[in-house]
């Protein structure tokens, strides 16, 4: 009928580490990039825009 003894205090520094280890993951995807890879990305932002906008087509005046 008896549980396992548990030292709340060693118990909260675990779930302090494990809070501090989430976030310090979230960091690593959220700001771990190297300069090339954002390089890269803008550019393949940029020429996708470009792409959208040569098929738009431009309506004139007289198409009203």
């Amino acid at each position: 009928m008896t549980g396992d003894v548990v030292n709340l205090r060693q118990f909260r520094k675990q779930k302090v580490r494990s809070e501090k280890e989430k976030q310090a993951e979230q960091n690593r995807l959220t700001f771990g990039r190297t300069k090339a890879e954002k390089n890269l990305t803008s550019a393949l932002n940029e020429k996708a825009s470009r792409a959208l906008d040569q098929g738009k087509l431009d309506k004139g005046d007289d198409e009203v």
